[in-house]
């Protein structure tokens, strides 16, 4: 039996995700002897190191998406993923929502790997949820017949403004692609029977 939009307002995926990073962090404080700030040595073992993924620990790019370097990293990042996981969820089914979220959280990892540098530790959900906010912006536009331009300068203005030094801007960038390509492919198969209109009125850095 499929899973479908009316399944995933019972099933919440967002909520599932947000409790699923809330425990990785529990279980790296423990570990780490610390509950405001994971330590550098677990970061190393869970999170996304350059040289350790070329290496053959490739499963970094998928334990990284989870591993949060501090409790205030923590917060930001499932805020943000609270704002824009609950409009996917109306907007995509469940197996939509999770490849989303997934594909893009790999691709903004892929990307680090391919153009990072090779030693410093990267950790975060953040590239996953630019994929779901660049999703649910061009699918909006495309399936309210709108130019998908609006939609790409809205995303690159985002982009900007999560930038910074100590941001994985290479997660970002991935996860905002593989959002936007996935988006606009699902619009293009489907338009929805009744646009729905949202707005985003929030910050985010990772």
């Amino acid at each position: 039996m499929s899973l479908t939009f009316a399944t995933s307002k019972r099933f919440k995926p967002t909520y599932i995700i947000v409790a699923l990073n809330m425990a990785v962090y529990a279980y790296t404080s423990i570990v780490s002897g610390d509950f405001m700030e994971t330590s550098y040595d677990v970061i190393l073992q869970y999170g996304q190191v350059n040289y350790f993924v070329m290496n053959g620990l490739y499963w970094q790019l998928f334990t990284a998406m989870f591993i949060h370097v501090n409790i205030i990293h923590l917060l930001g990042n499932m805020l943000f993923l609270l704002i824009f996981g609950l409009r996917a969820e109306e907007m995509f089914s469940i197996q939509e929502y999770l490849l989303i979220y997934l594909l893009s959280g790999l691709a903004g990892n892929l990307l680090t790997l391919l153009f990072g540098p090779l030693a410093p530790p990267s950790a975060g959900a953040s590239g996953a949820i630019f994929g779901l906010f660049g999703a649910c912006t061009i699918y909006l536009r495309r399936t309210v017949g709108q130019s998908i331009i609006g939609a790409l300068l809205y995303s690159l203005f985002w982009l900007m403004i999560s930038a910074g030094p100590e941001v994985n801007n290479l997660a970002h960038l991935g996860g905002l692609i593989a959002g936007l390509l996935i988006g606009y492919f699902l619009a293009f198969r489907r338009k929805p029977k009744t646009p729905q209109m949202f707005s985003y009125a929030h910050s985010f850095h990772a």
